[in-house]
Order: structure tokens, then C-alpha cells, then sequence
């Protein structure tokens, strides 16, 4: 159920992203050619300057909504399960019985009336 859950929310997140890729790149094809014509125009080469933080948010959406992103991605956390388990562990420990007792004895949630 949780793995059901999972994916809906992945593909949610891709279509989401497509969704997002239609409006930006509009929005960025539009400002390339502004840009690039007020460059000609006024013979100044720093109105191309927006370009390049434009071109890689393009590039990350293109690549989520329609890449190899959430494979690479994947691949990696596989990679870190498989080679750096010990980055995951919980500090002091997994949480033991006696730490919930602990807790549960310091909070009012949880006392009896």
C-alpha cells in the first residue's frame, strides 16, 4: 500500500513538473528572444546574462518531466543502501521501548485521567 502510495505521488510530481515545463518554457523562449534582441539592439552583451540562470532551471525541469532525473536518482539511493547504510542510521540508536516509556512518562498526551 505504501509502495501504491509512492508512485502516485512520483507521478504526480512528474506531471506536475510537465504542467510547470509548459509554462516556463514559454516564459523562457520568450525571454531568450527579448533578451538577444535587446543585445543586437542596444550592442550590449550583458542582457544575455539571464539567459544562463534561465537555461539550467530549463534544463532541470526538462529533465524531471521528461529525463533520466528519478532514475539517476534511484540509482543513487540504491547505491547508498547498498555502500553507506551507516549515513541512515538515527543518531543515538534506533528508538528502543524504554525511550518511548521515557517519553510517554514526560508528556501530558499520554498519561491516564
Amino acid at each position: 500500500l505504501q509502495n501504491l502510495m509512492r508512485e502516485r505521488q512520483i507521478a504526480t510530481q512528474i506531471a506536475l513538473t510537465r504542467e510547470f515545463l509548459k509554462y516556463f518554457g514559454t516564459f523562457f523562449g520568450l525571454s531568450a528572444v527579448v533578451l538577444t534582441t535587446g543585445a543586437i539592439r542596444k550592442k550590449n552583451p550583458a542582457f544575455l546574462m539571464p539567459i544562463l540562470p534561465l537555461s539550467f532551471v530549463f534544463s532541470y525541469n526538462c529533465d524531471m518531466g521528461y529525463g533520466t532525473l528519478f532514475q539517476r536518482i534511484k540509482g543513487e539511493a540504491e547505491n547508498i543502501l547498498d555502500t553507506q547504510s551507516s549515513l541512515l542510521e538515527l543518531p543515538k540508536g534506533p528508538l528502543t521501548f524504554e525511550d518511548l516509556e521515557k517519553i510517554g512518562s514526560q508528556t501530558k498526551f499520554f498519561r491516564e485521567k
